[in-house]
């Protein structure tokens, strides 16, 4: 028990929350960058994140699998262009073993609290198996993992069974029931078509219709596979061209709306061609431009909503009275189970409660007017505290695995500036430098179509500001967060001599230009090796996920 205990009040110089995608690059590149001396805290009992989370039936990404994905650990065994939910969260599983991360894992630590010491220079977190104390900690909790279910008067006295599509119920049997399904998102387009054939009665609850593209999906044949793993070039181009095209794509979305006419009307034409019935097409009709919200990727959405069991209500869910479910405009409906597709907290995610920075107020305090940080990873007030996938580091059209691995990067260089600086040191950004930061990002986004496309969406806070989505390409954010710049930043160094008196700062205009070796404190416990690209792939073929 000792030794447990000692164990859980153990002390690193880095702490990772969250072994999702962004958590496990992050230890990645810290392994990369030497340094062992790290643990990643994990909720859960297995790593993957919203990918271990959402397990519904059709659950899969809607972006191409060989651009999402670490360019570290290509794969050249996809099985199919856009891959399901467990072919991913399989490959993740692989990362986690190829590049030696199990022993840095932590499972079933939730983090309670973390609170800045400003004495010691560094973070004390509690979390549900013991205490860590950490030099740097970097959040990697995502903004798609505490799920949102609204508050509906009389939902508590539901008879059925009630679930979020994150939280799904395996135990409950769809079949021969009357499901009602909360929410037109991405996930409910995809659980919708996976569902309506073995339901009795399946009832749409829309409050707004989502745009609609046909998915072009196919399975990756033999041949591909074996050429990507013997050629690796050509799995190289693929990505690249996938990338390519996104890239050329995003002016459309930032600057140039009327780009997207065309794309509005494939959607049209989609939505003409699957849906006959001209009252069903009217409420399967968006009043707003294509794009301002998410855009659903599916050519089975609109065939499984024209089916004899299915039902659109085209009005959102307000209120529940025993078994039967009232929408806005007075129409009712019997279930026997309602599922919520209903989002996330992203722009109010609950691990800002739980966040006390140096002035003792937490971080869900300091965003009370809304979500800002300092290109999109740190925040004023938290010394030596980072997020990834933090405000305006979001995507609508391309890869957020890019958008990570440009902030390991920041991460990277963040961690060699205090290595430099020496000594028990942390850097707080300047309220000045978040302030013109999230000034520019603002006024960018102020013509993209997100903001300006007639819609309500999850992009937006409660005050309509845009705090998730970046207004540029990923190149431009890869640039923009290559490296630290120290004028942006305040040095806090821990208190010496006999009058307590800190030591001088460091001038903010040191380079950045140092090596990649850690810092003396570092316990590093053995040596990194890092495996060939490949053998992430090697795993996946025996996995059954080729």
């Amino acid at each position: 028990m000792g030794r447990q205990k000692q164990e859980q009040q153990q002390h690193v110089r880095v702490a990772v929350i969250g072994s999702g995608f962004a958590g496990l690059g992050a230890a990645v590149r810290l392994r990369r960058e030497g340094i062992t001396d790290f643990v990643v805290l994990e909720r859960a009992g297995s790593v993957g994140g919203t990918w271990r989370d959402n397990d519904y039936p059709g659950c899969c990404c809607d972006v191409p699998s060989h651009l999402y994905s670490f360019s570290f650990a290509p794969n050249p065994d996809w099985p199919r262009t856009f891959s399901g939910q467990r072919h991913i969260r399989a490959y993740l599983e692989q990362v986690t073993d190829a590049f030696h991360l199990r022993h840095h894992l932590r499972f079933h630590h939730e983090v309670l609290k973390m609170v800045w010491d400003d004495q010691e220079l560094r973070w004390t977190i509690e979390t549900s198996q013991g205490t860590y104390t950490a030099d740097v900690v970097v959040s990697a909790t995502g903004p798609l993992s505490d799920p949102k279910i609204p508050d509906i008067p009389g939902l508590a006295d539901f008879p059925g069974a009630v679930f979020h599509s994150a939280r799904w119920d395996h135990d409950i049997e769809l079949r021969g029931k009357r499901v009602a399904m909360v929410g037109t998102g991405a996930s409910a387009a995809q659980i919708v078509p996976a569902i309506q054939p073995q339901v009795d009665r399946l009832t749409l609850f829309q409050r707004t219709p989502p745009w609609v593209l046909p998915k072009v999906d196919r399975e990756i044949t033999p041949a591909e596979r074996w050429l990507h793993r013997q050629v690796p070039l050509t799995r190289s181009l693929r990505r690249g061209l996938l990338w390519g095209v996104r890239e050329l794509q995003v002016s459309a979305f930032t600057k140039r709306p009327q780009q997207l006419t065309l794309v509005e009307s494939i959607a049209k034409g989609h939505l003409a061609r699957t849906v006959k019935d001209p009252a069903l097409r009217a409420k399967l009709t968006p009043d707003y431009r294509i794009g301002c919200k998410r855009v659903v990727l599916s050519s089975e959405y609109y065939p499984a909503l024209v089916q004899p069991n299915a039902e659109v209500v085209a009005s959102g869910l307000v209120e529940v009275r025993g078994s039967t479910l009232v929408a806005a405009d007075g129409t009712e409906a019997e279930a026997d189970v309602v599922i919520f597709g209903t989002g996330f907290h992203v722009t109010d995610m609950p691990i800002a409660d739980r966040v006390v920075g140096a002035d003792g107020i937490t971080l869900a305090e300091s965003w009370k007017e809304g979500m800002r940080s300092l290109r999109g990873a740190t925040a004023a007030g938290f010394p030596n505290w980072m997020t990834l996938i933090g405000p305006n580091t979001g995507l609508g059209n391309s890869s957020m695995i890019l958008m990570i691995e440009s902030q390991l990067n920041y991460l990277a260089d963040y961690l060699r500036q205090l290595t430099v600086l020496g000594g028990r040191t942390a850097l707080t950004p300047k309220p000045s430098a978040v302030t013109a930061w999230n000034g520019k990002v603002q006024a960018r986004m102020e013509r993209t179509i997100w903001n300006t496309g007639g819609c309500s969406s999850w992009y937006l806070d409660p005050s309509g500001r845009n705090t998730t989505l970046w207004p540029g390409t990923t190149g431009e954010f890869r640039r923009v967060t290559r490296e630290v710049d120290l004028a942006e930043y305040e040095i806090v160094r821990r208190p010496t001599g006999a009058d307590g008196a800190p030591a001088a700062k460091v001038p903010t205009g040191a380079s950045g230009a140092v090596g990649a070796s850690p810092s003396a404190g570092d316990s590093v416990t053995e040596p990194v090796v890092e495996p060939a690209a490949e053998s992430v792939a090697e795993p996946m073929a025996k996995e059954g996920g080729a």
